[in-house]
């Protein structure tokens, strides 16, 4: 097994149980990939944290009993629910939003965008909407632009009427540890500090990013279209002004202030926030930043005389893959690379919404591997 992330580590763990002996090798010196978070006392995380109870991640970990403690939105933080449409923060999304939420039933095609879509029925404004609605999910300025049935289903998940999204108590660091532990008692060698140069003898599962397999490989992988975002993690005093969630129908952006279900990811008395907004074609980290800080100004008000921790960066790529029209991901490069080869992360050829992918590859890979 080649990565240590979330998906290296699932292999491991579906490879042991099905009897096989493993051995994963991590690079880094700590395991998780892009899931590891800063070490106390702030707890951030690359962008949204969450875990969907609705899908197959959730499932698997509940029934080794490694998901520990969790929590769902609570009430107070449904309260702090806001939108910036038109310029200006608000309680309640744009009307034209409401009729396109409302029809659930209703299947997306793959060969058109997603605004075209939704503008054939309900009209341009709703499609621009609920569109920029899909930033936080895509890390993509104009999530209209990819395939309707790519973005569609993943809409009605996120923002479904009894969200199924869970916060895992203390951030991600405590899943991976659970995850290495419980892949080590199923017999796994987990080797940190082991950069890999030369394929290992297969069978192989190589869980890293497709520029990194593709050197492994000796030979190109697609790459097809990925996010590209500012991140924006900030600890600021608490204030009751603040808001829990704003969601940017303006530019496809997302503020989320994780202490509202988590108080401990920052010290008592303030709010650990993380905003994100993805670039415009052509522009760089300062651009965005700008941007991102004018958002941040509405949700937070005052919050640079409130700051106590900091901290900024780009996401490139870093996001998963998204599908543009005509385009499934069964088009993303294959898992079984033949030879006894595999690939497993959020880029290649498996269903899911984000970490999902890198899952649903995982266990596949797994089960070719042992066969």
């Amino acid at each position: 097994m080649v990565g240590g992330g979330f998906a290296g580590l699932v292999a491991a763990i579906t490879c042991a149980e099905a009897g096989a002996r493993v051995r994963l090798l991590e690079a880094h010196h700590t395991l998780g990939g892009r899931a590891r978070a800063t070490v106390g006392p702030y707890v951030a995380h690359d962008g949204p944290h969450v875990l969907y109870r609705d899908g197959p991640w959730w499932r698997w970990l509940a029934g080794r009993d490694l998901i520990g403690r969790s929590s769902g939105v609570p009430l107070s933080g449904l309260a702090g629910f806001r939108f910036r449409h038109g310029g200006r923060l608000r309680r309640t999304p744009p009307p034209a939003l409401l009729p396109v939420l409302a029809r659930r039933r209703r299947s997306a095609p793959v060969d058109v965008d997603f605004h075209t879509w939704i503008s054939r029925h309900h009209g341009e404004a709703a499609a621009s909407a609920a569109a920029n609605l899909m930033g936080v999910a895509t890390f993509d300025a104009d999530p209209g632009r990819l395939s309707a049935a790519f973005v569609w289903p993943r809409l009605l998940r996120v923002f479904a009427p009894s969200p199924p999204a869970r916060y895992l108590a203390g951030g991600w660091n405590g899943l991976i540890d659970r995850l290495a532990t419980h892949a080590r008692t199923r017999g796994v060698t987990i080797e940190t500090g082991a950069r890999v140069t030369e394929l290992p003898p297969p069978p192989v599962i190589v869980a890293t990013t497709l520029d990194a397999a593709a050197r492994l490989l000796g030979t190109a992988l697609p790459a097809g279209p990925s996010g590209r975002a500012v991140l924006l993690d900030l600890a600021v005093r608490a204030d009751r002004r603040d808001a829990f969630v704003v969601s940017d129908l303006d530019a496809a952006g997302w503020l989320e202030r994780y202490t509202v279900p988590d108080p401990s990811l920052a010290p008592t008395g303030e709010s650990l926030a993380q905003a994100q907004l993805p670039l415009l074609d052509g522009e760089g980290k300062a651009g965005g930043l700008a941007r991102l800080e004018a958002l941040t100004d509405l949700a937070l008000p005052g919050w640079r005389d409130r700051t106590t921790w900091r901290r900024d960066g780009v996401a490139n790529r870093r996001s998963g893959a998204l599908d543009l029209p005509g385009h499934t991901w069964r088009d993303r490069p294959a898992v079984d690379r033949g030879d006894g080869v595999y690939l497993a992360g959020d880029m290649v050829a498996a269903p899911g919404l984000l970490s999902e992918v890198s899952f649903n590859s995982a266990v596949t890979a797994s089960r070719l591997a042992v066969s």
